[in-house]
Order: C-alpha cells, then structure tokens, then sequence
C-alpha cells in the first residue's frame, strides 16, 4: 500500500498576510489584498507585496544561534531568502516537537525549496552599483594624466581623430553625438570600455597590483591567511591613494549575489533546522509549488525520507519584474482589480512565501504529530511541448488525468477545484478543459483577484487556501460578484464560488497550476 502523505507544518508570507492566522483571518473576507505599485514612479499597476518584518523572527533564531547570526542573515540575505526562512518557522510551530525530529532524522529529511525568479531586487541593487563602478573607473583611466593615446586624440584636429579611430577600430565619439539623444549613454559606455583597455596608467597600476597579488601563503597555513589577506587589503589601499583611483570594479561586486542565489532558500533552512538529508530548489515557474510537493512525496513514498520541508518564494513586485508580465502581455494596467472569469485584462504580480512539512502520515502521527488540511493523493507533472507561455489544450489535461488515475479517484467525486486562472483569455480554454475531465456541478475558485500572482509561489497559497477552507467543510469566498462574470461564463455561475463562503460535501479537492515554459502540475487531495 502507497505511503499516506500529510501535511504537518505550514508558513505563509503574503499580501496583507505576514503569517498563517493572518493569511486565515483574511480568506474569510472577499476583499482585493492588492495596492498600487510605485516603482515606476506614478502608475496604473496594482501588486501584492508581501507584508513581512525579518525582526519578528529574531527571538528564534536568537533562542537556538549565537546572536551574530541574525544580523549576518539579515545583512546577506535577500528578501526571497528571508521570506522562506520566516514562513518555515511559521510551519514548525504548527506542530510543536517536529523541529527535534527533522534533525534526528538525518538523511531522511529532505528540504526542496525553490523561487520563480530569484531576488529580482536584490540582483538589480547591485548589478547598479557594478555598474556605476565600472563607469567611474573607465573615465577614471581615461583621463589626460593616465592615457597619453586619448590625450593625443583629444588634441587631434577632426581629421587626425577620424583617422586614428579608424587605424584603432574606436567606437563613435560620444562627442559627435546629441547628449540628449537615447543613444548618447550607450556609445558613451562603449566609447570609454574601449579606450580604458589602451591606457598606460591603468597599465602600470595593474602591473604594480600583480606584484602584491602574487605572494603566496608560507609557513602555518592558518595563521599566513589572515596575514596575507591584511597585508593584501593595506597595499592595495596604499597603491589607490596613491593613484587616487575609485574603487576596483571589482571590489564593487557585492558577494551577497553568490549567497541569494536560487538554492539558498533551501540552504538555509537546511542550515536552521540542521537538516543533512538533500536540500535542493526545484524550478518550474508558477508550477513550482507543486512540483516541490512531488519531489517531497517521492522520496518519502520510495523510502528515501520521512519527512520533507517543500515550499517556494518569490521577491517583493519590482519594476523588473512588474515590466516584464507587462512586456509579455499579461499584466493589467488600469488601476483596476483584475478578477478571472470577468474582463480577462491580466494579472497581477506578488511575492512573498509559502512552505510546507509533509511526511509520512503512519509514522509522523505514531509519534504524536497531527496532520493539518487534506491528506495529499497524488501530484501529477507534465510539459506542453509548445509554447512558453500560451498553455496548450492537451498538456494541462494529461496532468489532471494522471493525478486523479494515480490517486485512484473518480472525477465525479471531486467537490472543489482550484483554477490557476490569471485573468487572461486563457482562463476560458483552462475552465473548457477542466470540464472536460470533471463534471460542472463541482465548486471552481480562482483566487489571483485576492493576492495576485506569485510566480512560484501561487500554487502554494492557492493550495494552503483550499486546504484551509474545504478540510472544515466550507469554501472561503472570492472577490467576484455575479454581475461581474463575463457573458460566456456566465450560464456556469452557480459552479464559480463568489464573493460568500460556501458550504460544501464531498471529500476530494483538486487544483491546477500552468507555468511559463509549458509545465503543468496537477494536485489531488482529500478529507482526513
């Protein structure tokens, strides 16, 4: 018999929502956890952003670390990161005394926490200051007193320049261009990135750099590193005031880009909770969540775990992020809450974090620990080979057939099925394919009208909202009013859960979700 699958911890980071009973407080009432965006500066964009406060966490972290390693975490890490770590202490208060246990497990618990996009904010920060860096440093060495070639140019006649570009294959002058044009900075850029590699000053100083650089550590290996990285920091600290340079692009690359990179999240955790068994992150955009609830249900149900910590996290809205959904063509811009099943205008982008414990039910309840939400069935994954972002009708049904196959339930049986529904025109063909596969008398909800869309991390608060809701018998309502369905939706409004709970019976829920690059993943669940 097939490993019974629970859920014994749970943490949520959301619009509005900065933890589970906030998340729960907020699902009773239909209302828009959304609010305008401004990192355009004034626009007509709404998000969800997170409401979150790192420093809440600091008595835990405190209770169990040396004081340093909150403010190392909260100095190094990104938001994502930060997001996972908050929510995953959220989960292990669920059950009290499952912390202890995914120590003593050791390789038998797993961690797969994943991201949708990375730390969008924290990678433009400082991919920012890399940038002004380098700037700065090429017009540094390109000046008269440090470059005798551009000296030698700059004192040229229009002719002689024109020639010496052509013998030395220089870009346009960014002198003979308008400064208001949009091209200026750009040939600016490429103008003094070539000239910085033919100055001789820069040379020299490289070469003087090369000497101090090169000396090696001998004797005591210990005690030489910290000696030699002094000695390195004052030479080179010695020789920039010398030249009375900026500082080295290089020494602008903020190392805290390595440690927000997609696995740290995971690692992190990891390292909270002393878990040795795999800590990984699992990619798969706005399926993500689900797909890291496979790979946790796959271990424990092959005997490679007992437990397994799954979740995903996405960062705060930012323009990037903002203005590439923009760019793609499913964002709303009117200032206005776009709802699936109405006036399909697009979505809204979010960020924050969902996690979850889940485990081997017999064993986990054997010692004490109580099961939280539905018991999970079956996840089913697959690819639509077709397009990036548009689903295809076969892939996202191949899903929900295997997963309700797998979990040996018959469509009739399902009472609630979460939509992934974006409020784009692709709602219309998810909704024609769903009912294709189970009858129309079951309750639909799609909630990114509520909290928008995390990339990854939606699947996880649709999920956890869908548990919450339907493991006591009840739906919790959605902001969407009958006048607000669209008029070929319409004949199937008493199916869309609206804008008042709804009791349900029954006891099989599922869910979809339908990622950018064509990756479908297909939940199934039922009542304890």
């Amino acid at each position: 018999m097939s490993k019974r699958i629970g859920i014994f911890g749970w943490g949520v980071v959301a619009p509005k929502s900065p933890d589970i009973g906030t998340f729960e407080r907020n699902l009773s009432s239909a209302t828009s956890w959304l609010e305008p965006f401004d990192g355009f500066g004034p626009s007509n964009f709404l998000v969800g952003r997170p409401e979150f406060d790192f420093e809440s966490y600091k008595p835990w972290i405190d209770a169990r670390f040396d004081p340093r390693r909150f403010s190392v975490l909260q100095s190094k890490m990104g938001n994502t990161v930060k997001y996972a770590i908050g929510a995953f202490i959220q989960a292990l208060n669920q059950n009290p005394g499952i912390e202890p246990l995914l120590k003593d497990l050791g390789p038998q618990t797993h961690c797969y926490v994943g991201t949708g996009l990375g730390d969008f904010p924290l990678q433009y920060e400082l991919s920012l200051r890399y940038y002004r860096a380098q700037r700065k440093w090429n017009r540094f060495w390109c000046q008269d007193e440090h470059h005798s070639e551009l000296k030698e140019y700059r004192l040229a006649g229009i002719e002689e320049k024109k020639k010496l570009c052509e013998q030395l294959g220089a870009p346009q002058d960014p002198a003979q261009v308008d400064p208001w044009s949009e091209a200026h900075d750009e040939i600016s850029d490429q103008w003094y990135e070539f000239w910085v590699a033919h100055s001789d000053g820069l040379r020299r100083y490289l070469d003087t750099q090369r000497e101090s650089e090169g000396v090696g550590i001998t004797g005591d290996i210990e005690h030489g590193k910290q000696n030699i990285i002094r000695r390195k920091m004052t030479t080179r600290r010695k020789l920039n005031e010398e030249y009375g340079c900026p500082t080295e692009p290089w020494n602008a690359v903020d190392p805290n880009l390595l440690w927000n990179i997609p696995n740290i999240p995971a690692a992190q955790i990891s390292m909270l909770a002393h878990i040795t068994g795999p800590a990984v992150a699992p990619l798969a955009a706005c399926s993500g969540f689900s797909v890291a609830l496979k790979m946790g249900i796959d271990a424990i149900r092959s005997e490679q775990a007992k437990v397994a910590v799954i979740g995903m996290t996405d960062p705060e809205p930012h323009a990037l992020s903002v203005g590439t959904f923009y760019g793609a063509r499913v964002l709303s811009h009117d200032g206005q809450v776009s709802k699936p099943f109405t006036g399909f205008r697009g979505t809204h982008v979010a960020g924050g974090a969902c996690i979850w414990i889940v485990g081997d039910a017999d064993y986990l309840k054997e010692r004490g620990f109580n099961p939280l939400g539905l018991e999970v069935l079956s996840v089913a994954v697959s690819s639509d080979a077709d397009h990036i972002i548009t689903p295809s009708e076969e892939g996202p049904r191949r899903a929900v057939q295997q997963a309700l196959a797998e979990a040996e339930v018959n469509p009739n049986d399902v009472a609630t099925w979460d939509m992934h529904a974006t409020a784009t025109p692709g709602d219309w063909s998810e909704l024609q394919g769903i009912l294709a596969e189970i009858p129309g008398s079951t309750a639909f909800t799609a909630r990114k009208g509520s909290f928008g869309h995390g990339m990854s991390v939606c699947g996880g608060w649709e999920l956890t909202a869908q548990h919450l809701g339907f493991s006591k018998g009840e739906l919790h309502p959605v902001n969407l009013s009958n006048d607000e369905i669209h008029d070929q939706i319409r004949a199937l409004d008493s199916s869309l859960v609206q804008d008042k709970a709804r009791p349900t019976d029954g006891d099989v829920a599922g869910k979809i979700n339908m990622g950018v690059g064509g990756i479908n993943a297909c939940v199934i669940c039922r009542r304890w």
